[in-house]
């Protein structure tokens, strides 16, 4: 049975055609691609969130929390740090 509720992709099409919906989206652009960043490098290295959280000292629920895209917790930056650490990389930060 097809309904006719619009998919994500529709409805975010659409609201981003409102230029103050497109400017928050955007600012949030940095954030959601550390975010990506951090979950890509932890797969990489074939770590789970349990395994991180235990390295920098704090909870799964925590890990996830910060890796999650439903949200908009800004990470500080000495637990990107030790999250890097753990993964035995290195953040690196420039303005451009």
């Amino acid at each position: 049975m097809k309904t006719n509720r619009p998919t994500f992709k529709s409805f975010k099409n659409r609201a981003l055609k409102n230029a103050e919906v497109k400017a928050e989206y955007d600012a949030l652009a940095p954030l959601f691609n550390i975010k990506k960043q951090l979950v890509a490098a932890r797969l990489a290295k074939g770590v789970t969130q349990e395994q991180i959280a235990l390295k920098i000292g704090t909870s799964k629920s925590n890990i996830s929390r910060l890796e999650s895209l439903n949200n908009t917790y800004m990470p500080n930056l000495g637990t990107l740090m030790k999250y890097a650490e753990a993964l035995g990389l290195r953040l690196d930060i420039g303005l451009r």
